[in-house]
């Protein structure tokens, strides 16, 4: 099992931890807050979708939805730290991942009949509804969930909180290349800064599981270094 991070700032992988992690912020922000001139654009995009609503619609708000979105990026790595203890506990991914997604499914169902009180709207008929719908729950939240779940388990809630920045230049890259969207100077360049950022998180976490920043310069992990007791006590159990 993970152990929680630990922050040493004079070792190189503390600070390549930090340093990826500003990184990925400061690129998540360049995305949003800056487009720039278009520099690649497709003509006829692949996917034929329904028009979309205007963004310059009196329904919506960019302030609450920005606020909204804050608020998740701050606590969804609280609930991956949360989460790892849990799986400390009970290391049982689907289980977990059940009461998960039945208190979420609880709290959004209230939520939803306080926000949308027209009957009409709940109402599901087969059409592109449905087969979203079947997707967001299958893809975007049941094996979702599973993975990062498995992967707390196995490595720590900074693997995969991570990916959270990242999956804005997947984003971008994807909608370009499946949905026709315009490439725009700052996508790129905000891209560019988050998956430089990653993989310097990824170095830092890197180095410090080799042990190349251990006092006492051995190369082996402390996981590693727990195997021997463990078995030792496992052998004096059984005689």
């Amino acid at each position: 099992m993970k152990r929680m991070e630990k922050l040493a700032c004079r070792k190189t992988s503390s600070q390549a931890k930090v340093l990826g992690t500003f990184l990925s912020i400061t690129g998540a922000f360049f995305v949003t807050l800056y487009r720039g001139p278009p520099i690649f654009m497709i003509s006829s995009p692949s996917v034929s979708l329904a028009q979309p609503q205007p963004l310059h619609s009196s329904h919506s708000n960019w302030a609450i939805g920005g606020l909204f979105l804050t608020a998740e990026y701050i606590l969804v790595p609280l609930w991956y730290i949360v989460q790892t203890q849990i799986m400390k506990e009970y290391p049982a991914e689907l289980t977990v991942v059940f009461f998960y997604n039945l208190c979420v499914s609880f709290i959004a169902a209230i939520v939803g009949l306080i926000a949308e009180r027209d009957s009409n709207a709940w109402r599901v008929r087969p059409n592109i509804a449905l087969t979203s719908i079947l997707c967001s729950g299958l893809f975007g939240s049941c094996m979702n969930n599973t993975v990062h779940t498995w992967a707390l388990r196995l490595k720590g809630p900074v693997f995969v909180a991570m990916f959270k920045p990242l999956s804005i230049a997947i984003a971008v890259a994807m909608g370009v290349m499946f949905l026709g969207d315009i490439l725009y100077l700052g996508s790129l360049i905000g891209a560019t800064i988050i998956s430089i950022g990653f993989y310097t998180v990824m170095w830092g976490k890197a180095k410090e599981e080799i042990g190349e920043d251990s006092e006492g310069g051995s190369l082996e992990s402390p996981e590693a270094a727990q195997k021997v007791p463990l078995l030792q006590n496992n052998k004096n159990d059984l005689v």
